[in-house]
């Protein structure tokens, strides 16, 4: 690979890379479409694929086709009005409801957390590295993962060469790159220490058991206690929490995913009084509408509802 390919695929995520590749494969192969394509090609393919893909699955494909025309000097098919007209006809015939991640609430991030405390005595009582090991990068990920709002690739990401502690404050973490980092500057973010379900702590115990001087911070640990040198895969994440959840004892632990943390600490931080823009700053939100997905709305009727369930008879207002 010459140095000017090598620039050209670092200005594009590794992942998004593979998706618009998969996208444009789908397009051309499995569907026998020409590249490039024409404004009826493309409508045709999304009305043929209207009621088994999803709306956002399929702008992702026009997405990844415009890029390829764009990319080959070519005319973009995907901002013809009768592609955009079809897109319109079939989010109005097939709405969706979109799905969103179970949010991990702080009292099952105690009950996590504790459980993991315990399995770690509980393994060093019985000599048992792997297990230690596997528990105190756990909770690592976990308590990290929840407090700083992480995306499920951020987290993986980290460096341990990137991390620095500060005495009394927390630690600072430097994403060389992130989703909502579109200039590629990086940004350096503050990890605080807590009184209990400390995220710090947690690192910090993590790093010393793995014996951890550089590279990625969350790795994988086979059954005899060896740590890869390799960093987790995003896609590991999801797989990890349900698992750890089960065992912990949190019900229905298939509904959480990756995001879980992310919604769960946007939801702890709303209810402590943290405003939008705090909250956007924090975690990296572009957008207002981008952090109201994450942030459910507070049910006026609740202290009502709590009355009519201790004996009082629930009034509505104007009643």
């Amino acid at each position: 690979m010459s140095t000017l390919d090598r620039y050209l695929e670092a200005a594009t995520r590794a992942n998004t890379r593979r998706s618009y590749a998969g996208a444009v494969r789908h397009f051309e192969v499995e569907w026998g479409g020409f590249l490039p394509a024409t404004a009826d090609a493309v409508a045709r393919y999304l009305a043929d694929h209207a009621e088994k893909l999803a709306i956002n699955t399929l702008k992702q494909r026009l997405a990844a086709l415009a890029l390829w025309h764009r990319e080959q000097g070519f005319p973009d098919p995907t901002k013809a009005p009768v592609v955009r007209k079809v897109l319109k006809g079939i989010q109005a015939l097939h709405p969706a409801r979109e799905k969103q991640a179970v949010p991990l609430q702080i009292d099952q991030l105690a009950q996590v957390g504790a459980w993991l405390d315990q399995s770690i005595a509980t393994s060093r009582q019985q000599n048992n590295r792997a297990a230690e090991l596997r528990h105190c990068r756990d909770k690592a990920l976990l308590l990290i993962g929840f407090w700083r709002g992480f995306r499920g690739d951020e987290l993986m990401r980290l460096q341990v060469e990137f991390i620095e502690l500060v005495p009394g404050q927390g630690m600072s973490c430097f994403l060389p790159r992130s989703k909502s980092d579109r200039a590629l500057r990086g940004r350096t973010v503050r990890v605080p220490a807590l009184a209990r379900l400390c995220p710090v702590e947690a690192y910090r115990d993590w790093i010393a058991v793995a014996g951890l001087t550089a590279g990625p911070v969350l790795r994988g640990v086979d059954r005899w206690g060896r740590i890869r040198s390799g960093g987790l895969h995003a896609s590991s994440l999801i797989p990890i929490l349900r698992r750890l959840f089960a065992a912990a004892g949190l019900a229905a632990p298939e509904g959480f995913s990756s995001h879980s943390l992310r919604r769960g600490f946007a939801g702890w931080a709303n209810a402590n009084g943290w405003d939008v823009k705090t909250l956007m700053e924090y975690v990296g939100w572009r957008d207002v509408k981008s952090a109201m997905r994450y942030i459910d709305a507070a049910d006026p009727f609740a202290g009502m509802l709590a009355e009519a369930g201790a004996g009082t008879p629930l009034r509505l207002p104007g009643d």
